[in-house]
């Protein structure tokens, strides 16, 4: 069952256990900076944002068990996405092309998120699972 999430409001709801609902997360973190900062975002570096969080809770869904946790924060110089999930299983790169010469659906997350994010972290979580934090430049 998913656990609740926190955005930089501190607000407390169920975390996302579907790729849109992190991007609403994002967007509605984001969105609300901007107001109370009086800045604006360039377009493109949100849609990196939206991106990484699609794809980290992909991830979570299709390799790590579920979303547990999801914590989207606003930081200085960017978004910093959390998402947890039960595997500890550490996120491998799957080469594009099979032994036979044939491309393999999938397997583009990791890089996407690896190429986007400044900063991308893995930890083990003391209960099990892992807690993946990417941190995407909004500018």
């Amino acid at each position: 069952m998913c656990q609740k999430h926190r955005t930089e409001s501190a607000e407390r709801r169920r975390p996302p256990c579907k790729p849109a609902e992190a991007r609403r997360a994002v967007e509605h973190a984001v969105a609300e900076r901007c107001r109370a900062t009086h800045t604006t975002c360039a377009r493109e570096a949100l849609a990196d944002a939206l991106l990484v969080a699609s794809e980290l809770t992909t991830n979570a869904i299709l390799h790590g068990g579920g979303v547990t946790d999801f914590r989207v924060d606003v930081v200085e110089p960017g978004v910093r996405v959390s998402v947890s999930d039960r595997s500890d299983e550490l996120p491998v790169y799957v080469e594009p092309v099979d032994h036979h010469g044939r491309r393999r659906a999938g397997g583009l997350g990791w890089p996407i998120v690896c190429r986007l994010a400044r900063d991308v972290r893995v930890t083990d979580l003391p209960a099990g699972g892992k807690c993946i934090t990417a941190v995407v430049p909004l500018s």
